[in-house]
């Protein structure tokens, strides 16, 4: 057997704070082989991301490493100078990160951002940067990539950037790839395309990678042995197949039990229609050159129409980038769009932000990238809060209130007064549905709400939002890449490509006779059979 490219061994993390230390991590082994690829899975929280960090150094000054070490190539990173791991960093060892947003520059271009690491690391510049960045772009599937090189995050859809993301991992052919969630923003079609490219630049360039997620099925089709994590120990190790087909541990047992079970709520048939659109355009104008002129139109919804009732909810499936959440956002007038919006009667197409306050309480959100819709600065208390205080609740009430709130997402109450950087990103998430719920609203939009949460979690998660919807006669709009979750709660599904709708209709008939060969290649992916590879998945 060859030597290991990377062994952690007896790893421990411990965080400090006012309330003394607490252990993230506690005795973690496991090794890495050139070229082999090594899941790391289990619940939000349970210490995988830690772990990752922990290899590049990444964890902040409140982190310390009890005890244990991390040798890559021979050499003991956490014993390196910092001089040393910067070389290491971006070169040898690179990382996806599972939030692109955060991680890419809201101010510098792609082609700045990506062109920085090739001049770091490999002295490149000019058209020979140029020509390697558009080669990346290319390579993991970036539409029109010579024209989005100048583009800046916040232009680019969640699986755009995300796909950006990989690229600038890829860019000097790492050693090892650390890859946290690198695929929850994008959809199946283009997730299993992600999966086969990384599958195939582990073969060209023997390249290893910890791939860390919550998608079991991820695990079967690209990692050769598993990790299994819970509170911070790793509770069963070993080949996939050996762990998959039998499980000694309870917690894996559960683990690979769980998927969103049952359909959508049953909808009256004389239930009001809280919602009704269309058609709708949103088309962004594309500029070019150094006076940025007019150079055409990106058209991320165009002429799209639909309904939603009290207690139902529409499901939006689609490719990230075919204009779902630009959607959302318009329903919600959180983004100029033409075209009629009726809401509880009134027609809110030309509502100005003032005409919208007194509506925000009925209609909520529910954001893709719980990170970047938190802030930093708030305490968990006083960011579910935030609608209370516009809304004039009186503040002796908010705590009580808050708690409720946690309570209902699975968070501990008495975690309300830590900050979001506390918390995994499934956590994260789970305070950003909080937040939406905590005013007893009548129509909200779930953008991706389950995308960063493993599959127990998950399963929870789509329990609530039905028992809400029961209890509240809620309306979602929910918009979401995974069909297994979408087909457990939509009544009617709308199918999105390239800014319109190609195929709509009740969810059991979408989900049993698509129509469009655009449909059933997106349920190919999503419903694969778990010996399928992602080799069988054809691109779109």
């Amino acid at each position: 057997m060859p030597e290991p490219l990377l062994s952690v061994e007896d790893l421990s993390v411990a965080f400090r704070s006012r309330e003394g230390e607490s252990r993230a991590v506690d005795g973690v082994s496991f090794t890495i082989l050139p070229g082999e690829t090594v899941a790391l899975v289990g619940e939000s929280g349970s210490g995988k991301s830690v772990t990752a960090l922990s290899i590049l150094r990444l964890l902040d000054g409140a982190a310390h490493h009890p005890g244990g070490r991390i040798v890559f190539k021979g050499r003991d990173l956490l014993a390196l100078p910092e001089r040393e791991m910067r070389k290491v960093r971006g070169a040898d060892i690179t990382m996806v990160f599972q939030e692109p947003m955060t991680s890419l520059n809201p101010l510098h271009s792609i082609e700045r951002q990506i062109g920085e690491v090739l001049g770091l690391h490999r002295g490149l510049s000019g058209k020979a940067a140029r020509a390697r960045i558009l080669e990346l772009l290319e390579l993991v599937g970036l539409r029109d990539a010579a024209r989005r090189m100048g583009a800046y995050p916040h232009e680019l859809s969640g699986g755009q950037r995300q796909r950006v993301m990989i690229a600038m991992a890829l860019a000097c052919e790492p050693d090892l790839l650390v890859a946290d969630e690198p695929t929850t923003a994008l959809d199946v079609t283009v997730q299993a395309q992600i999966l086969s490219l990384l599958a195939d630049l582990q073969k060209r360039l023997g390249m290893a990678m910890l791939f860390i997620t919550h998608d079991l099925g991820i695990v079967e089709r690209i990692a050769a042995r598993v990790c299994v994590m819970l509170k911070g120990r790793i509770v069963e190790a070993g080949p996939v197949a050996e762990v998959f087909s039998n499980p000694q541990h309870d917690y894996t047992r559960r683990l690979i039990a769980s998927e969103p079970e049952g359909r959508g709520n049953p909808v009256a048939a004389d239930a009001e229609a809280l919602v009704e659109a269309g058609p709708l355009k949103v088309w962004f104008p594309l500029k070019e050159g150094w006076l940025r002129r007019k150079a055409g139109y990106v058209k991320a919804v165009d002429g799209v129409s639909l309904r939603v009732r009290a207690g139902e909810t529409v499901g939006v499936v689609g490719e990230s980038g075919s204009g779902k959440t630009t959607l959302g956002l318009a329903l919600l007038r959180l983004t100029a769009c033409e075209g009629p919006i009726v809401f509880l009667g009134q027609d809110i197409e030309r509502y100005g932000v003032a005409a919208m306050r007194p509506l925000r309480k009925d209609m909520q959100v529910v954001f893709q990238d719980p990170y970047g819709s938190l802030s930093p600065r708030m305490s968990v208390a006083d960011i579910v809060a935030e609608g209370l205080v516009v809304q004039d609740v009186p503040k002796r009430e908010h705590r009580a209130i808050v708690a409720r709130a946690l309570t209902d997402v699975g968070l501990d109450p008495a975690a309300m007064d830590r900050y979001p950087h506390e918390f995994s990103g499934g956590q994260r998430q789970r305070i950003a549905i909080a937040r939406a719920m905590v005013l007893e609203p009548r129509f909200v939009v779930l953008d991706e709400p389950t995308s960063a949460l493993d599959r127990s979690v998950q399963a929870q998660i789509v329990t609530l939002l039905r028992d809400l919807q029961r209890a509240r006669g809620l309306a979602y709009l929910f918009i979401s890449h995974d069909l297994k979750v979408v087909r457990a709660l939509a009544n009617y599904v709308l199918v999105m490509q390239n800014g319109v709708v190609v195929e709509e209709g009740p969810a059991e008939e979408i989900f049993s006779r698509p129509r469009t060969d655009y449909t059933r290649t997106l349920f190919s992916a999503a419903f694969a059979l778990k010996s399928d590879s992602v080799a069988d998945v054809e691109p779109v």
